[in-house]
């Protein structure tokens, strides 16, 4: 997201991440069930995460203008949120904002083999997987695959779906 630019769907608000906000992500980085489903193994330090915001201050986010692409990527860091359509309508924002406000064609994004909840809201956005890289990562003992998905604007379909 473009710097200070402010996303609103019907309930869900979306910003760029504050330096106030790393004591959240802290707490939300650190419960067991969120970090299964990011590429870490232990929970995230105060000072990790403080080092990680200042180059995500500094670095350009991951949208190429001449292919008119980008990449995506989600967390909801409160459990009591999940499955009741925050992450869908919170993808679809940025979707609409990346293909509408961007002028994006594409916009990619990966997401672990067993998080079967993203892939299923991925799928029903319109996301297509498009390759899966191999025991990509090493997780709880085991090598896991990651799942490359990506949209383009036109498959983006404007009826929200259950």
């Amino acid at each position: 997201m473009e710097a200070r630019r402010v996303l609103r769907g019907e309930r869900v608000l979306l910003r760029p991440l504050a330096s106030s906000d790393l004591r959240r992500c802290v707490k939300w980085f650190s419960d067991p069930q969120i970090i299964r489903f990011l590429g870490r193994d232990a929970p995230v330090t105060l000072a990790e995460e403080e080092r990680w915001f200042r180059d995500y201050e500094r670095r350009t986010h991951k949208i190429d203008r001449v292919h008119r692409k980008a990449e995506v990527g989600i967390v909801i860091g409160e459990p009591s949120f999940w499955s009741q359509g925050y992450g869908t309508e919170a993808m679809r924002v940025v979707l609409q904002y990346g293909f509408d406000g961007l002028g994006l064609n594409k916009i990619s994004l990966d997401v672990l083999e067993y998080n079967t909840r993203a892939l299923r809201t991925y799928e029903r956005l319109g996301f297509q997987r498009e390759g899966v890289h191999r025991e990509d990562i090493y997780k709880d003992g085991r090598f896991v695959n990651v799942m490359r998905m990506s949209i383009l604007a036109r498959e983006l379909s404007d009826e929200p779906q259950a």
